[in-house]
Formats: C-alpha cells, sequence, structure tokens
C-alpha cells in the first residue's frame, strides 16, 4: 500500500478490485483510501474520505457503492458515514447513524438494508442497533441488544439471521445473541464455553459456526462450534497457537485459514488451516511478515486470501501479500 495502516477496513468490490479505507499510522488517523488490482498487483490511492477514521467498518452494498461507518477521527467516536462511488472513485455523505459508535459490528441483511449493532460511544459500551436504507440514505433505530459490547465478533446465518458474540463491556464476555431480520428482534442463545474479547468467527459450509482465539485475560488457542439450529457451542480442536487479532478466511474448499495475529509479548506470521471434517488445526505455510493489531484479509474472486497492513515489532505495516 502507499501508506501503512492498523484498524483499516478491507471491501471486494463488484470488479474484484480491493479497497482499503481509512486506519491508523501510528498516531496519524486517515482519510485516506487505496485500491488493490488482482490483475495487476498494484495499489492506487482513490479520492479520501470526508473524515479521517479507526475502528470503522465497511461493507458493499447492493449497487456496488460501499458504506463506511463510525469509527473515531483521534478526538471523538464518529456517528457520520459515507459511500464510495468505484465508478467515479469518489466519496459523498450519506445520513449520520443515530448513535456515534467504533469497534461495532456491520452486516449486510438479506434485503439490502444494513445492520449496525453495539460499539463503544465514548462514555459507554452501545447496545443500540440500527438499519440503513440503502435507497434513502437514512437510519432507523431497531431491536436493541440486551447486552452493550464492543470488538465482537458477527456472522450471517444460513437463515439470514445475525449471530453476535463475545466482545468486551468492562469484562470479555461469553454471552451471544441472535437478530432476526425478518422481526427486527435480539434474543439471546447459548453462551459460549469461554469469554472471548476480539474473538473471530466464521460461518461453515455446513452452517456450524467457528469463534477462535481472543482474550479474556488469557490469550486463548481454543475454538469452539455454534450449532444455530440447536443454540448449543460444542468445543472443538485448538488452535496451535494462542492468538488475538488474527485474520479469519473461509476457503473454497471450506478450511478456515487463520493467519497472525499476537500474544501478550509477540507478533506471529505463522498460519494455521482448520478442517471442519475433522474438527483439527494444522500448521501451514507462514507469512513472509509478523501481523497484529487488526491488519486485514479478504478472498479475491480466483479463491486466493489477501492480507493486508497491520503491526509488527517495527511499527504499522504498508506490506500485503498472498496467499495462494
Amino acid at each position: 500500500m502507499s501508506v501503512p495502516r492498523i484498524y483499516h477496513t478491507l471491501t471486494v468490490l463488484a470488479d474484484g478490485k480491493v479497497l482499503v479505507t481509512g486506519g491508523k499510522n501510528g498516531a496519524t488517523v486517515l482519510s485516506s483510501a487505496e485500491v488493490y488490482d488482482p490483475s495487476t498487483g498494484i495499489w492506487t490511492i482513490v479520492g479520501s474520505m470526508n473524515t479521517q477514521r479507526y475502528h470503522h467498518r465497511a461493507s458493499i452494498l447492493a449497487n456496488g457503492s460501499v458504506l463506511v461507518t463510525g469509527g473515531d477521527d483521534g478526538s471523538i467516536r464518529l456517528s457520520s458515514t459515507e459511500l464510495y462511488n468505484p465508478v467515479t472513485s469518489t466519496w459523498t455523505i450519506t445520513g449520520n447513524m443515530i448513535s456515534a459508535r467504533y469497534r461495532h459490528i456491520e452486516c449486510v441483511l438479506q434485503d439490502g438494508a444494513v445492520l449496525v449493532a453495539g460499539g463503544w460511544n465514548g462514555a459507554s459500551y452501545v447496545s443500540s442497533a440500527e438499519l440503513y436504507n440503502p435507497l434513502t440514505g437514512t437510519w432507523t433505530l431497531t431491536g436493541s441488544l440486551t447486552t452493550g459490547r464492543e470488538a465482537a465478533a458477527a456472522s450471517i446465518l444460513p437463515s439470514g439471521n445475525v449471530i453476535i458474540l463475545g466482545g468486551y463491556n468492562g469484562i470479555a464476555l461469553n454471552s451471544v445473541e441472535l437478530y432476526n431480520w425478518t422481526t427486527n428482534i435480539w434474543t439471546t442463545t447459548g453462551t459460549m464455553t469461554d469469554r472471548r474479547n476480539v474473538p473471530t468467527a466464521r460461518a461453515l459450509a455446513n452452517g456450524l459456526v467457528l469463534v477462535s482465539g481472543g482474550e479474556n485475560g488469557t490469550i486463548l488457542s481454543s475454538a469452539e462450534l455454534y450449532d444455530w439450529s440447536t443454540g448449543i457451542w460444542t468445543a472443538t480442536g485448538s488452535m496451535n497457537v494462542a492468538r488475538k487479532y488474527h485474520v479469519p478466511a473461509l476457503l473454497a474448499d471450506g478450511n478456515v485459514l487463520i493467519a497472525g495475529g499476537q500474544d501478550s509479548s509477540s507478533t506471529f506470521n505463522s498460519a494455521e488451516l482448520y478442517n471442519p471434517s475433522a474438527g483439527s488445526w494444522t500448521m501451514t505455510s507462514s507469512m513472509n511478515v509478523a501481523r497484529g493489531e487488526e491488519s486485514r484479509a479478504s478472498i479475491l474472486t480466483d479463491g486466493t486470501v489477501l492480507v493486508v497492513g497491520g503491526q509488527d515489532s517495527s511499527g504499522c505495516l504498508s506490506s500485503a501479500e498472498l496467499y495462494i
């Protein structure tokens, strides 16, 4: 990339290119954005956001635009949102969220609306949730979480409902909630065995949800599976390395790739694969660079995995690499 970044976003566009937005470079909060072209391996700076932000979220809409929400500009938590037009490489401001929030979750629902929930507003852990209507550019409140939380993981279930799990609200959480996108109601479901702040979650091809790592005062190697049809969690094989701030990717063969992350003293370049059939992890080839502090990963249209940015012992990273 042109700029080293942590706490940025990574979004695959409709044409297969990849948009990176914002983040931090040391103490500097960024408004710049750049696009990666997999066909050439080249990054190109595109129009900057109207607001510098980190710990924000981004989602691609049905019309190909990218919605960026919230975050922190270095002094306050943000309620502002904006849209990136990949045809013109321009940014426009859209409706403000009702609540300022960062480290929230964001998901595109089956009807095209965008759900945001939770986060931190600078004074409290947010329990409210909102829906963005891409047709009107406006936000409306929807059902609130039972427990306010930041740094949770979320995933879309086969039913179209959203699961949010773990996170932090003064302590690491093991509570789990489900959002019914047809009734707009959150309900609690089975709790995880381990409390997990900054975990990762990926919905598997078999319909189960895999959660791995995170921290609760201890850096975790454990992993669990959620069966949404029963609401029950079961333990599965532990990772070979306890880690937080790692990046997950669901591969075309159904395996899950976990790469990088850190513990309390080291940043990792190691990577491992979870086999859902065996319920076990095996080490795979390591990244060229150790990456912690929330690097980002996305699956490209050819099935390769792009990992971007993060931080190692020398500082913020501008490098990117591909897992093939």
